[in-house]
């Protein structure tokens, strides 16, 4: 089937991640399905009205345009993956147009309500209590995302250079420096740590491997006790990273290698969230204003 072909195309040539792929499928597997439903054509056969009607059944069953967009994008990669296998000779996507979106600023947790969790509130002095402490203050000082903290292994931090080896998207690799205050803290981390649990720099109660829902339910509970934000997730932390750095005079670039962002236009979105924190103290401050 064509799209379990290019499924594995996606995980063994371009490296995808497990989660993407499981978008990925669940995207093509409903176009499928709306396709046999409604006009019996196969995935291979379909035209660019075809995808339309599609989507405007999304916006009308309620979808949200940020949502026709991951969808298309799904779409997308499948039909440009046809080119390649020379199925079809033009990419019918090209001729879909896509709902406008809503320009939404990444939130972030203040720095005073994150200087005040993991200076002030006492986390419970036991293994779980040092490694959420240590998962809470990694996410903030080094922008990584979930994915790629569950991968570090124990070899990831290098004590000597002061950075952390990190493996993104697609496998690529990059250096993040570390500060001394949380080289120290890693190090009191692993003396509660059990030297059981493979080579994993993170690990379960029970010795396993970290997993998704835990990593999202530890920052979750811990941003509680300090913001009142609707989002309360470990992407949360990496937009608070950047939001933060940007604000103290860090180059654009520099947060871009950081994060491991491809392109500066990723990055760029931060500097909105500066700019709102310029006008904010500019109409408190000016007598004018």
């Amino acid at each position: 089937m064509l799209v379990e072909e290019f499924l594995q195309y996606l995980l063994k040539e371009k490296r995808y991640s497990k989660h993407t792929l499981i978008g990925y499928r669940g995207d093509l597997e409903e176009f499928i399905l709306y396709c046999n439903r409604y006009f019996e054509e196969p995935v291979e056969n379909t035209n660019h009205k075809i995808i339309r009607s599609w989507f405007a059944q999304l916006l009308e069953e309620g979808y949200k345009p940020r949502t026709i967009h991951r969808k298309a994008s799904s779409l997308k990669s499948f039909y440009k993956y046809l080119l390649q296998k020379e199925i079809l000779v033009v990419n019918p996507m090209l001729l879909v147009p896509l709902p406008k979106l809503d320009k939404q600023l990444p939130k972030f947790v203040d720095e005073g309500d994150l200087r005040k969790l993991l200076d002030d509130i006492l986390f419970d002095d036991s293994f779980e209590g040092y490694r959420d402490h240590l998962i809470i203050e990694l996410f903030y000082q080094t922008g990584i995302r979930s994915s790629e903290l569950i991968n570090l292994k124990l070899e990831s931090v290098d004590f000597a250079l002061k950075q952390l080896k990190v493996f993104g998207k697609r496998n690529k690799e990059r250096l993040i420096p570390l500060t001394p205050q949380i080289l120290e803290t890693i190090k009191k981390y692993l003396t509660y740590r059990s030297t059981t649990g493979d080579n994993n720099l993170f690990i379960t109660s029970k010795f396993k491997k970290l997993y998704p829902k835990l990593v999202y339910n530890i920052v979750n509970k811990n941003l509680t006790k300090v913001t009142t934000l609707s989002q309360k997730s470990p992407h949360v932390l990496r937009h608070s990273f950047a939001t933060h750095m940007l604000n103290h005079g860090a180059e654009l670039n520099s947060i871009k290698e950081i994060l491991g962002h491809v392109n500066l236009s990723a990055t760029q979105i931060y500097t909105h969230n500066s700019m709102e924190k310029i006008k904010s103290i500019y109409k408190q401050a000016h007598p004018r204003a």
